[in-house]
């Protein structure tokens, strides 16, 4: 593997010195980007550019080309594993993910198998293993996951879900069901994640997009307590180096703490949080990432660059801080703006770290 030259981004996520702090955006390779619409279009639908390595590969790249960012994130989606699983997972146009055939039952759950990441998800790690080759060691390769109680909700839901009604049934009314699918989610994306680090990513991220659904106690039971599972299983050194891994609950702001405990390396932190009384709260436990408002990236560049200088300020001198935005980047932001907003990161950030 060649040589990394800019681990800066690693390098903040283990709280070690960096010149200025790392940037990268969620859903960077997207559809703000006109060359990634035509890459989508030339691939046919969604599931057809993630199954294409070449065509997975040269999404993840485009961002990187026309941005100075500090990492690459893998070109896929958090629904693979439910879909290796058999649950048909299909797109209709402007509504987000569905499934043919969701989950309601003890016994559907009980006939679920762990998929082998080498075979029903070997797209996923070909993509990774080209990506990781065509990056040429220019940037660190970023493999990630969907969280258990987050590939539930839209397994037991059938798709995306404003009330997670059933998901919050089956937690309320059959707990054993929801338990034993968990712990199978959980030892899928221990063994997926493992398998992205053996093909080739260098730090890994655990998106937990409905944590925030759950109550205090709940979010415990249903959501932290698999992350956990998950965290104590996965391999933390590959060439050398430490592979650092990311916590990312959106509306977890509650949980700090108890995230911190899990023994991951950072936490993800959506808007809703300031960056300063976070790292407060973790101390030096782990490394934070975030956590600017998307819609900021609808302002001026002035205004972007404003916003950049206080979440900066916030958080404060030396390391480990990852700059990104709080959720991923909107379709229509003009990517002009986010260019503006990487380019204030680059600008203002080397004078926290002298």
């Amino acid at each position: 593997m060649a040589e990394l030259k800019n681990d800066r981004y690693l390098r903040a996520l283990l709280k070690q010195p960096v010149d200025r702090t790392p940037i990268w955006m969620m859903r960077q390779a997207g559809r703000y980007l006109p060359e990634y619409k035509a890459t989508r279009a030339q691939a046919g639908d969604f599931m057809s550019l993630c199954k294409n390595t070449e065509l997975a590969c040269e999404v993840t790249l485009q961002p990187l080309r026309r941005y100075d960012l500090d990492a690459a994130i893998l070109f896929s989606d958090i629904l693979t594993i439910p879909d290796a699983m058999g649950l048909g997972l299909y797109f209709e146009t402007g509504e987000g993910p569905k499934f043919k055939r969701p989950l309601s039952t003890m016994a559907d759950i009980q006939k679920l198998a762990v998929p082998d990441p080498e075979d029903e998800l070997g797209y996923v790690m070909r993509a990774v293993s080209t990506i990781r080759r065509e990056l040429k060691g220019e940037v660190p390769l970023i493999g990630f996951s969907g969280s258990p109680w987050t590939l539930a909700t839209y397994m037991v839901e059938g798709g995306s879900s404003k009330t997670f009604e059933k998901i919050k049934k089956m937690a309320y009314s059959e707990p054993q069901a929801l338990h034993l699918l968990l712990d199978k989610l959980a030892d899928s994306v221990t063994s997926y994640l493992n398998a992205q680090v053996a093909n080739g990513a260098q730090s890994l991220m655990i998106f937990d997009s409905w944590g925030g659904a759950l109550s205090h106690h709940a979010y415990r039971e249903f959501s932290l307590r698999y992350m956990q599972k998950i965290v104590d299983g996965l391999t933390r050194e590959a060439d050398g180096r430490k592979v650092p891994v990311t916590l990312f609950t959106k509306g977890g702001g509650l949980w700090l703490e108890a995230m911190a405990e899990t023994g991951c390396d950072a936490l993800g932190l959506d808007w809703t949080v300031d960056i300063g009384d976070a790292r407060r709260r973790v101390g030096e436990k782990v490394a934070l990432q975030g956590n600017m408002d998307p819609s900021v990236l609808y302002g001026t560049p002035e205004r972007i660059d404003q916003e950049v200088q206080t979440i900066l300020s916030s958080y404060g001198n030396g390391s480990g801080h990852v700059f990104n935005l709080g959720h991923g980047i909107h379709q229509h932001v003009d990517p002009e703006h986010a260019k503006a907003f990487i380019d204030a990161v680059v600008k203002h950030s080397g004078q926290y770290h002298k």
